[in-house]
């Protein structure tokens, strides 16, 4: 299999590379130089706190309840915000 370096030094990894490891858009992959090669392993490791605990807090109410406690209540909409809002739809 073979891929090409673009002038922004991206590759496209070969199809079967990527269905033969689970690579879908998103996916973390890790770099290493070996003995002039390159070594692609899937799932890099997080190295930031907030990387290791993404996903992973349950907060037990919406965001924008913690959002209101933390800022106080938002303004309330006025009758004609209301209607200059459905305009715009």
């Amino acid at each position: 299999m073979k891929s090409v370096v673009s002038s922004k030094g991206q590759i496209t990894l070969p199809a079967e590379v990527r269905e033969q490891l689970g690579l879908v858009p998103g996916t973390a992959v890790q770099f290493e130089i070996r003995a002039g090669a390159v070594v692609v392993r899937k799932g890099a490791g997080a190295s930031h706190p907030v990387d290791q605990v993404f996903g992973h807090l349950r907060l037990g109410q919406p965001v924008d309840d913690l959002i209101d406690a933390m800022r106080g209540p938002r303004p309330r909409r006025t009758k004609r915000s209301r209607t200059r809002a459905a305009a715009k739809r």
